[in-house]
């Protein structure tokens, strides 16, 4: 069964393209506004009533087209533009003192809108293009520019420009981020992988070899196989050769899809919560000891389990390193705000340096069967050793823990 799970990232572009739409509505108020004031300075208003009209209709009916870069299409933008420039254009022929004053135009700053949707769609190199066209638009218009009509030319191209830019910039970072979570994604489910693994079919790899050997004969052939098996298991998880997941990039909703493969069989986090004294009971027996509050012990369904699969790859540790006879002890503290189990065992401890020894030969018990579960939980896992006084193995989780497929409790 494949299941996805939808983490939610809002695209840097939605609220720029939000706040256009909200910008072209305002500056046609503005430029309507502004001719009705000077309605009686038109020496031939039916061409200022004509234009702004066309442009009132245009921008109300062509907001969805700024709504996402998506609808946003290279024919709209051209259309735009076009209708921006003729207004600068026909200025004068509604007002001939226009010309010869630095008055606003018909489309006044509702020109700007246009160039701001090439910015966001296209990037500067758009912006600096469309710009380009308005000011040339605005250079004709005027006949003679003033220092002031050089200077608003100036600002809308820079602004225009500096804005594509930093749209540009923003997307870079979003694919960074896209990128950075497939890795995330890959690597922890890679770690899953790799703990379960190793508490099964590594661990009877490693007993059917040593029962092979002991037994002798064909058994020992066997045995010598599945030693070699094991050996080649662990080294491609510990390589890293194992892609369980998928994470791609919606651009059309600003969404990262993480996909992962799961069994049908396999149990999901659930809601719930669960004694952990339940979970960790049947590990009590003659040579283990165990030890808990009166009280239930409630954790989330998921972070007991994971909690008790690690103290079971730790009595796993006691069995094979300090031997059958060994004695273990296992002791549940429940704080207001952690859950803390320490196991304890009476065995030859282990010499300094083997964990990590044991880490670049690819066994990967206390890396990933202890210490990665306690990780995902948002724990810690503390192992002290000291040689002929045994080993102790404290995991700590908070109440509020971050599970394996990232809920929050």
């Amino acid at each position: 069964m494949v299941k996805r799970v939808r983490v939610v990232r809002m695209s840097v572009e939605q609220p720029l393209w939000r706040a256009l739409a909200a910008y072209r509505v305002l500056t046609m108020l503005y430029a309507l506004l502004l001719a009705a004031f000077a309605r009686h300075d038109y020496e031939r208003p039916w061409i200022a009533i004509t234009f702004l009209s066309l442009m009132t209709v245009w921008t109300l009916a062509t907001l969805p087209k700024v709504g996402s870069a998506a609808a946003c299409t290279k024919r709209f933008l051209g259309a735009d533009l076009a209708i921006a420039m003729t207004g600068i254009v026909v200025t004068p022929l509604a007002d001939l003192q226009a010309q010869h004053v630095d008055g606003p135009t018909l489309p006044s700053i509702w020109t700007a809108g246009s160039v701001l949707a090439f910015a966001i769609k296209g990037g500067w190199r758009w912006a600096g293009f469309a710009s380009s066209l308005v000011a040339v638009a605005n250079l004709i218009e005027r006949g003679e520019p003033s220092r002031d009509t050089l200077h608003n030319v100036m600002l809308v191209w820079v602004a225009s420009i500096a804005i594509g830019y930093v749209v540009e910039v923003a997307r870079a970072s979003e694919r960074t981020l896209a990128r950075a979570l497939e890795i995330e994604a890959a690597t922890r489910e890679r770690e899953r992988l790799a703990r379960d693994i190793h508490d099964s079919v590594l661990q009877v790899l490693a007993m059917v070899q040593r029962r092979g050997a002991a037994l002798g004969g064909e058994a020992a052939e066997l045995g010598r196989m599945a030693g070699e098996q094991e050996v080649a298991l662990r080294t491609l998880v510990s390589s890293g050769l194992v892609p369980p997941t998928r994470v791609s990039e919606d651009a059309s909703e600003g969404a990262v899809v993480r996909t992962v493969e799961a069994d049908e069989d396999e149990p999901g986090d659930g809601d719930g919560e669960t004694d952990l004294r339940t979970l960790l009971a049947p590990h009590a027996g003659s040579r283990t000891s165990f030890a808990e509050p009166g009280a239930p012990v409630l954790l989330p369904s998921a972070a007991a389990a994971e909690l008790a699969a690690a103290v079971g790859a730790a009595l796993d540790n006691v069995r094979v390193h300090a031997g059958e006879d060994a004695q273990a002890w296992i002791l549940v503290e429940d704080w207001p705000d952690e859950v803390v189990v320490t196991v304890r065992d009476d065995g030859p401890g282990i010499p300094e340096g083997r964990l990590a020894q044991a880490e670049g030969e690819g066994r990967l018990g206390v890396a990933l069967s202890i210490r990665g579960r306690l990780r995902d939980l948002g724990g810690t896992a503390e192992l002290i050793s000291v040689p002929g006084q045994g080993t102790e193995v404290e995991l700590k989780v908070p109440k509020v823990s971050r599970g394996k497929a990232g809920s929050v409790r």
